[in-house]
């Protein structure tokens, strides 16, 4: 009995309070010291819930949920819970295609248009609007569009074709020489992998990553058994907004998951179960400068040396910015009610994981990464997560 009991200490969960977390500059930080600073910081900014994993020599060492996956009902968030993964998609689906390139089915620089029998403007629409390319008839740049650029966000696609007036699709610059984020062509290049290779992206996704890595509460459209436990987004005042189960798999959006599932997603990149060493060290090599002043809005439009010092850039499906520590790959994830953030120091070995399901979550980020890991790279006004307490008054 007695090494039974000695058995079930080893296993106790990642936060027992006697636990120390490295950060990136050499310091430490005890999980019951980091328990206290999420808590303080989710009261004041009035965050429902917050799941969070850090990530020591490229494993996970602190994984815990806060609040509530529905305020009203008071239900708690668990690891356990699944969440919408807004555009963390994408760094999924960013791994799924250089596992392609691996294996010598896909090139990063051949035109994806170069792959079908036809033009992709030809093509019947098969969902209810997101592969329709009827509108690209009459466009002539869109077969520059290489799976380079799509992962790099310098296809030339707006981000999403709602956002135009007539909300019709079109290349808006030439392909490859600026960057603008852009869920287009994330979308493009899997409607292309679909024709290509005959497979859902569902399909591909779970042969390729999801059963590989583990995850087994993940996919890109609602299942029925994630009805058992699953979060409702909060609004700023509190108010739930609706749940959202009826998308079309979509490679830029529409990841369902938990925190025990990303976890383990970070961790195969990690520790290179997925990919190559190579082949991570491409998808985290710059494709392009960043300069402007924020990700989206008219200051996007305007640029700025404030993060010359980080070497902002776009590697293929992350973020990256250099630090002293080496690069640091990064990618957000925000939609109504969700809002995540997910950075790792591969070199390093350190990274974090945050997922919420407030729209308040992003403003204690800021403060959250420099606490947790140490994270003073991350470029914050860039990506808009100003302070709860830096913000205009309402």
């Amino acid at each position: 009995m007695k090494n039974l009991y000695l058995l079930f200490l080893a296993l106790l969960p990642l936060t027992t309070h006697a636990q120390t977390i490295t950060r990136l500059d050499g310091s430490n930080i005890t999980a019951a010291a980091l328990d206290q600073k999420i808590q303080q910081l989710m009261d004041a900014a009035q965050v429902q819930g917050l799941a969070v994993t850090i990530f020591n020599q490229n494993q996970p060492v602190y994984k815990k949920a806060f609040g509530y996956k529905n305020y009203q009902t008071k239900e708690p968030l668990k690891t356990s819970t699944n969440l919408y993964g807004a555009s963390l998609s994408k760094a999924v689906f960013a791994v799924l295609v250089m596992k392609l390139v691996e294996e010598g089915r896909l090139e990063l620089d051949k035109p994806l248009q170069e792959y079908l029998p036809k033009p992709i403007y030809t093509y019947a629409s098969q969902t209810k609007w997101h592969d329709d390319y009827s509108a690209l008839k009459n466009d002539s740049l869109y077969h520059y569009i290489t799976a380079r650029m799509c992962l790099a966000h310098t296809s030339g696609f707006p981000n999403w074709r709602w956002v135009e007036e007539d909300q019709q699709l079109r290349v808006k610059y030439k392909p490859g020489t600026k960057y603008s984020y852009s869920g287009e062509g994330l979308v493009y290049l899997q409607v292309v992998l679909e024709k290509l290779t005959g497979k859902t992206l569902e399909e591909l996704m779970q042969e390729k990553v999801f059963k590989p890595a583990g995850m087994k509460h993940s996919s890109y459209t609602w299942q029925p058994r994630f009805e058992q436990d699953y979060a409702l987004g909060h609004q700023a005042n509190g108010e739930l907004y609706p749940k959202d189960k009826d998308n079309e798999a979509r490679s830029a959006s529409t990841l369902e998951t938990t925190l025990d599932d990303y976890t383990l997603f970070t961790q195969a990149v990690l520790q290179h179960k997925l990919l190559k060493p190579a082949t991570t060290r491409e998808m985290f090599s710059p494709q392009i400068r960043i300069r402007s002043v924020k990700q989206f809005g008219p200051l996007s439009q305007r640029d700025t040396t404030a993060n010359d010092a980080i070497n902002l850039s776009y590697g293929l499906g992350w973020g990256l910015l250099q630090s002293p520590l080496g690069v640091g790959a990064f990618k957000e994830g925000h939609g109504d009610g969700f809002q995540h953030y997910s950075i790792i120091f591969p070199k390093a070995g350190i990274g974090i994981l945050l997922l919420s399901n407030s729209d308040n979550a992003e403003s204690i980020f800021k403060e959250l990464l420099e606490t947790a890991i140490a994270d003073t790279y991350t470029p914050w006004y860039w990506e808009n997560y100003i302070p709860y307490d830096q913000q205009p008054s309402k």
